[in-house]
């Protein structure tokens, strides 16, 4: 059985991540960043793609020392597993996901990943190949179920939103809306890549609640289901 996704971004008010250089940016406040803490530590797993691990080098830690407490009282790991979407293997071993804080840690790479790179990184993952030139997120959700994880929830980058959304595999998406203007026509959006043409390759989304929070909006939306 696949997890749950639910996939949670801050993005600016003009619907940017963060700017041209892919340089993060503070976009919420500390009441959101309180409520995102809040779900990873209700999820069993956290995801992000290479490019968020190589621009932000993000731990993916449960920061509130009463969260973590409440995971191990309910016979849960401190931390959710952390999941890494590397096609080409290029993690790097000192990458904090890798090494902060206790728990699993998985990266998924596609077949064209250096056998070098692979082997280096079983020392510090569990492996997952799947696919041949790009990962197959859909086996690696499947994977993910047979480890027992029952819920994931995805962090960015756009490009990782993106592929989620294009097969099919969202259940959930939370978007906080902040109160700057970052720009850019090139700067990266919560589903990046080509996009879609045809109006039928939407996803379609239900609107379930709408939150003040810090200085901007949080939105909290389900995906319906073709």
């Amino acid at each position: 059985m696949r997890p749950v996704v639910i996939v949670n971004v801050a993005m600016s008010a003009d619907g940017k991540l963060s700017t041209r250089e892919r340089r993060q940016v503070k976009i919420s406040g500390m009441e959101d960043f309180a409520r995102v803490d809040r779900l990873k530590a209700g999820c069993d797993a956290v995801m992000v793609g290479i490019g968020t691990v190589l621009a932000d080098d993000p731990s993916l830690t449960v920061k509130s020392p009463d969260l973590k407490k409440q995971r191990m009282d309910e016979g849960r790991p401190e931390h959710p597993v952390r999941v890494v979407i590397d096609s080409r293997a290029r993690t790097p071993l000192t990458a904090s996901i890798l090494n902060k804080g206790d728990g699993v840690r998985v990266v998924a790479v596609s077949d064209r990943a250096d056998p070098d790179r692979v082997a280096a990184l079983r020392g510090k993952a569990t492996v997952i190949v799947a696919g041949e030139t790009e990962v197959d997120l859909a086996r690696v959700l499947d994977e993910l179920g047979a480890m027992g994880i029952r819920s994931l929830m995805a962090e960015g980058g756009g490009t990782l939103i993106a592929g989620l959304v294009r097969a099919g595999l969202v259940d959930e998406f939370y978007t906080y809306v902040g109160s700057i203007v970052i720009g850019g026509k090139d700067a990266p959006t919560p589903a990046d890549g080509p996009g879609w043409i045809k109006e039928t390759e939407f996803a379609r989304l239900t609107l379930a609640e709408v939150a003040r929070i810090d200085d901007g909006v949080l939105l909290h939306w389900t995906v319906k289901k073709a």
